[in-house]
C-alpha cells in the first residue's frame, strides 16, 4: 500500500519538486552567494577573508546541524510538516537582506556588515535544520532508479530560472543606483522564496507503513561511531566530499579575481554567473540521467575532473574572456555535486538508517566547508591568488583519485545494517 502510493504519486511529486526548486533558483539567482552577495560585501568592506567566508558560511549552515536532526527524522512517519515548518528560516532573511541595503544611508558600512553575516548565518543555519528531512522526504517519495533523474530534472530548473536571475540581478545593479539595486534584487529573491514555498506545500508524502521510532527499527546514537568504523566505503565517500570542499571553495574567489586582475563590472558577473547556471542546466539532466545507469561515482569523479579544468584556466588565464569558461566549467561541476552527490548519500545504508547517513555525510564535512575558504582567503591576502587556486587544484585531482581507486558505488556494493538492537531495559 505504501510503495503503490508512492508511485501512484510520483509524476505528481516530481513536478511540483522540480518547480519548487525552480523557484528557490529564481530567488538565489538576484541573491547568489557566488556574485550578488559578494559584491555586496565587497561594496562594505576590502576584506578578502570576509567575502570568502559568504559561500562558507552558506555551505557550513547547510551541512553542520544536519546530524542533530538525524535522530528526530529517523523517527517520523511523514517528513513534509518538519519540512514546512524548518524552510522558513532558510526563506525570510532574504527580506532581512533587502532591509539592510536600505538601511546603508541610514547606519553605514560597519552595522550594516553586520546585519548581513547575522542573515547570512540564519538562512545558512535554516537550510541545515531543513537539509535532513527534506532529503529524507526526496529520498522516499522518489524510486530509486528515478532519484537521480528528478535531482539531475530539478538541477536543470534551477539553473535556468537562476541564469535568468542573475542576468536580472546584473542589468538591476547596472541601471538602479546604489545601495537600491542590492535592496531591489533581494527583495525580488525573497518573492521568489515565498513562491517555491507554495510549489513544496504541494508535495504528496504517504505515512509510512510503520513507525519508525520502534525499538527495532530506530538507531541509537551509539550506532553512529558504529557506522563510521564498519562502513569503510562511506569513509572514504566522505573522505571525497571534503577534499571537493576544498576544491569547490575556488569558486567563492572567482568573481573578486576577475573584478581585481581584469577590472569586470557588476553587469559582467551577472552574465558570468548566468553562464555558469546555464551550463549547470544543460549538464545536469544528462548527469542524472547517466548517473542512474552508468553510476553516480563515476559521475562524481568526472565532475571533479571538470573542476580540476577549472581552476586551471583560471590560474591560467591571460585576459577576461576566458573567465566564461572557467564559469561554465564550474557550473556543470555543481550540476554533478546537486545531482550525483545526494544521490550517492541516500544510496548508503537501509531506509531507517537513511537520516543517519545523510547527516554524517553533511556534518562531518562541515569543518571542511569552514576551514578551506578561510585558508583560501588568507593564501589569497598574503600570497596571492595563485596560491589559492593552486591548493584548491590539487585538491581536486586528490578527490578523482579516491573515487576512482578506493571507493565503490553504494548501489552495487550494499552496505550492511548496522541498526543495534537495544539493550534490555531500554
Amino acid at each position: 500500500m505504501y510503495q503503490s502510493k508512492i508511485l501512484e504519486n510520483f509524476r505528481h511529486n516530481f513536478i511540483v519538486n522540480v518547480l519548487d526548486g525552480m523557484f528557490f533558483g529564481l530567488g538565489m539567482g538576484f541573491a547568489s552567494f557566488v556574485t550578488i552577495i559578494p559584491l555586496f560585501v565587497a561594496s562594505l568592506t576590502e576584506s578578502t577573508t570576509l567575502i570568502g567566508l559568504i559561500a562558507s558560511v552558506h555551505l557550513i549552515g547547510w551541512q553542520l546541524p544536519q546530524v542533530l536532526t538525524a535522530n528526530r527524522v529517523a523517527g517520523l512517519r511523514r517528513y513534509r510538516p518538519m519540512v514546512m515548518f524548518m524552510t522558513l528560516h532558510e526563506r525570510w532573511p532574504f527580506f532581512g537582506l533587502a532591509a539592510a541595503a536600505l538601511l546603508i544611508p541610514t547606519l553605514g558600512a560597519s552595522p550594516v556588515l553586520i546585519m548581513v553575516f547575522v542573515m547570512l548565518i540564519w538562512q545558512a543555519l535554516g537550510g541545515g535544520f531543513t537539509a535532513t528531512a527534506w532529503q529524507a522526504m526526496i529520498g522516499k517519495i522518489m524510486p530509486e532508479k528515478r532519484r537521480g533523474t528528478f535531482y539531475g530534472v530539478q538541477s536543470s530548473g534551477i539553473s535556468l530560472l537562476t541564469g535568468a536571475g542573475a542576468i536580472g540581478a546584473g542589468i538591476v545593479l547596472v541601471q538602479v543606483p546604489y545601495p537600491y539595486n542590492f535592496a531591489l534584487c533581494f527583495f525580488i529573491a525573497s518573492i521568489a522564496m515565498v513562491v517555491s514555498l507554495y510549489f513544496l506545500w504541494l508535495t504528496r508524502e504517504p505515512e509510512s507503513d510503520a513507525p519508525q521510532d520502534t525499538p527495532e527499527q530506530q538507531i541509537r546514537w551509539s550506532n553512529l561511531l558504529t557506522i563510521l568504523k564498519r562502513d569503510g566505503n562511506f569513509r572514504w565517500f566522505l573522505l571525497a566530499r571534503i577534499l571537493t570542499q576544498v576544491a569547490v571553495m575556488a569558486v567563492s574567489f572567482y568573481t573578486i579575481y576577475a573584478v581585481r586582475h581584469f577590472e569586470m563590472n557588476g553587469e559582467t558577473a551577472g552574465f558570468m554567473a548566468g553562464l555558469m547556471s546555464f551550463s549547470q542546466m544543460l549538464g545536469s539532466p544528462i548527469v542524472g540521467w547517466v548517473g542512474d545507469r552508468w553510476g553516480h561515482r563515476r559521475v562524481f569523479a568526472l565532475g571533479m575532473l571538470t573542476m580540476a579544468l577549472s581552476i586551471f584556466l583560471a590560474i591560467s588565464a591571460p585576459t577576461l574572456e576566458w573567465f566564461y569558461l572557467v564559469f561554465a566549467l564550474a557550473g556543470f561541476t555543481n550540476g554533478v555535486l546537486w545531482t550525483s552527490v545526494l544521490t550517492i548519500t541516500v544510496e548508503f545504508g537501509s531506509e531507517f538508517e537513511r537520516p543517519y547517513y545523510i547527516g554524517l555525510a553533511n556534518t562531518l564535512i562541515a569543518p571542511a566547508t569552514l576551514i578551506a575558504p578561510v585558508l583560501g582567503g588568507f593564501l589569497a591576502d598574503t600570497v596571492g591568488f595563485q596560491a589559492t587556486f593552486g591548493l584548491a587544484l590539487v585538491a581536486s585531482l586528490l578527490a578523482v583519485l579516491v573515487l576512482m581507486v578506493v571507493m565503490r558505488d553504494p548501489r552495487t556494493l550494499r552496505t550492511p545494517s548496522f541498526v543495534a538492537a537495544p539493550a534490555h531495559g531500554d
